[in-house]
């Protein structure tokens, strides 16, 4: 084993030691990938999205079935407002600045709806390549990182309540991870506001991106477009389903107490695999046309669902 893989292997356990948190979990993971490299790239890609929506669902079995039910009818007039609002800004920005166009509609679905997972899903649909891809995605990731960090500390300067919080961070944060990693932070009801928030806008993946391959499609090709649907998403609510009606004989709290820390840490190491992953080859493939649309589009949805959430909530 090189000392290099020693290295990771430690700084895991950090991150699942009592000092371990989401933000220092995400840091400890950059500072692996621009100092001495990822020695286990293999855990990048569909390992590190599979321990995500595991955590996700585990999640589930700490929240009351009510509870995530008010929270998702209270946010979703803001997520249909702000999906097709950001997505319509985000194009006339994108010409505006020049931008391809379907790098414009990735970095604007994405932040639109979910971030890395919305690209993941619209890119096909669109028959975008590996180049806009990447741009788009190494967009998403460094503002995500940057919101991570700076989120809380705005949500405690402006003295949010946990529910102006968790609704705040859904809409405004691209990754349903950071989006986990903040609300963690800032609070329990956060969390499960901002998880519940967020998931909703993430069933939107579909009908999005569905929606652009009709825009971008070939008229004379037959193919037919598969979209992926975000089925753990479904696991989530039959784990709610479950906290709130298995007897107490058959699921004891300390068993869901149990999952509840499982689904924390995993999300923990996911911070960690998410900073670990990053090249600096990504972050030379970020153009400063696609960074500005990247950066204005994320102002203006922070701003406007920070002005609707003090005014609703």
């Amino acid at each position: 084993m090189t000392w290099q893989k020693v290295v990771f292997i430690l700084l895991v356990l950090v991150c699942l030691s009592p000092y371990g948190s989401p933000p220092l979990a995400l840091a400890l993971g950059l500072a692996i990938a621009l100092t001495i490299g990822n020695p286990f790239p293999e855990l990048g890609g569909k390992p590190t999205k599979y321990l995500l929506q595991v955590s996700v669902v585990l999640l589930g079995f700490g929240m009351n079935l009510g509870a995530v039910v008010k929270a998702g009818k209270d946010g979703i007039v803001f997520t249909i407002g702000t999906i097709f609002g950001t997505l319509l800004l985000g194009s006339l920005v994108g010409k505006l600045l020049n931008v391809r166009a379907k790098t414009s509609t990735l970095i604007s679905s994405g932040t639109a709806i979910c971030g890395g997972s919305a690209i993941a899903a619209v890119a096909p649909a669109i028959d975008a390549d590996k180049d806009e891809m990447s741009v788009s995605l190494g967009i998403v990731f460094v503002l995500n990182s940057v919101a991570l960090f700076l989120f809380p500390l705005i949500g405690h300067a402006l003295d949010l309540s946990q529910n102006q919080f968790g609704v705040w961070s859904a809409i405004a944060i691209h990754d349903t991870s950071s989006v986990v990693g903040a609300s963690s932070v800032y609070g329990p009801e956060a969390l499960a506001i901002a998880t519940t928030v967020k998931l909703a806008r993430a069933l939107w993946i579909a009908p999005v991106a569905l929606i652009f391959a009709y825009l971008y499609r070939d008229k004379d090709s037959t193919a037919r477009t598969k979209v992926a649907i975000p089925w753990f998403i479904f696991l989530f609510l039959g784990a709610t389903v479950v906290r709130s009606y298995a007897p107490v004989t058959v699921m004891i709290p300390s068993v869901f107490d149990a999952l509840v820390n499982l689904a924390k840490a995993g999300m923990t190491i996911t911070l960690f695999l998410i900073g670990a992953s990053l090249t600096r080859a990504t972050i030379k493939s970020v153009g400063v046309r696609p960074l500005l649309q990247g950066v204005t589009l994320w102002i203006v949805i922070s701003l406007v669902a920070l002005f609707a959430v003090l005014r609703v909530l």
